[in-house]
């Protein structure tokens, strides 16, 4: 079977019913397909949030080991009536890659003026029960959820904003390459407009006997969240991955500052995918997450790229995390 007659057949399928949903599983069908025919095999990051992996992820956060978002969290809380008076009042507030919405809340507490929230996420169940959830505890927001990748270009669909404040938390802009998260940033200056400010929460560089448990913990969590894309692949896909052969794989590349993860094969093994063949010899991998790591001087200078000016810098004790206050320049 063909890449193109698979590539019709998912597209096929997911029009029976649901537009919105036919682009996304097409995308998902031609990422796979693509990324496991290319060597070395990848696929994007993004897909490994679907409900059941962004389910697994918030399990992640509130593990031991996982330092970031407790970190985070606590600057929030630590700095939030400072941040606030150096953003001045705001009347909307834009999320990229909202999930839970759990640290947004520590936001919205402290902002002045606050009338907006929009959310901008791939999972539309999550953003339903956060928007639920905000609803009900803020009484004067508004929450506008906005459904899509947040890293592609895009406008707020009709929703009015002055000078909004951009929240982007949890170092997830580690998960891009430098390239990537200079588009990204760039994307980001067009869609909240001059005389926008930006909270972006970047993990900071550190020893490996730290950074490595947080992408490999002891309890297996991350692990099941990185095969968790494979049975989406065949639950979405018409895949037959066997999830018992394959193993997560947490590693440092120190060249790049980043911690990359893969699945790898634990034999030799064929497997097919929407009724492609694809061979996989022992140890061979398919790469599916970055998370870099940067010096504050590094992500400030990444920030200038992407059309930023860096105003201010948070950071814990450790210096594990930092919070970094942009303006549009």
């Amino acid at each position: 079977m063909s890449s193109a007659f698979s590539l019709s057949r998912a597209r096929d399928v997911a029009e029976a019913d649901q537009p919105t949903l036919a682009v996304r599983d097409a995308e998902f069908a031609r990422a796979v397909l693509e990324g496991l025919a290319d060597k070395p095999r990848h696929i994007p990051s993004r897909f490994l949030y679907d409900e059941a992996g962004s389910a697994l992820f918030e399990e992640i956060t509130k593990l031991d080991e996982y330092y970031p978002t407790r970190t985070e969290i606590a600057l929030l809380r630590a700095y939030g009536d400072e941040i606030t008076e150096c953003v001045g009042p705001v009347e909307t507030l834009v999320e990229f890659g909202s999930g839970s919405s759990r640290k947004t809340r520590l936001l919205i507490e402290a902002l002045d003026g606050l009338e907006t929230y929009v959310p901008i996420d791939v999972s539309e169940s999550f953003l339903a029960e956060a928007a639920e959830g905000l609803e009900a505890d803020f009484e004067d927001l508004t929450v506008r959820p906005v459904v899509g990748d947040f890293t592609k270009p895009r406008d707020l669909h009709g929703i009015e904003a002055d000078q909004p404040l951009g929240f982007f938390s949890g170092s997830t802009i580690g998960n891009l390459t430098h390239e990537e998260a200079t588009d990204f940033l760039a994307n980001a200056t067009r869609l909240l407009g001059p005389g926008s400010t930006f909270l972006i929460g970047v993990d900071l560089q550190k020893s490996l006997d730290i950074l490595i448990p947080a992408y490999d913990d002891a309890r297996g969590v991350t692990a099941s969240f990185s095969l968790n894309l494979l049975s989406r692949i065949n639950r979405e896909l018409d895949g037959d991955f066997d999830t018992d052969r394959f193993a997560h794989r947490a590693v440092y590349n120190p060249r790049q500052g980043r911690i990359e993860i893969y699945l790898e094969s634990l034999a030799d093994q064929t497997v097919h995918v929407l009724g492609q063949r694809f061979d996989f010899a022992k140890g061979e991998r398919i790469h599916t997450e970055n998370s870099h790591k940067y010096s504050i001087e590094g992500f400030q200078d990444l920030a200038r790229r992407g059309g930023w000016e860096p105003a201010e810098v948070w950071t814990d004790k450790a210096a594990l995390f930092s919070l970094h206050l942009l303006r549009a320049a």
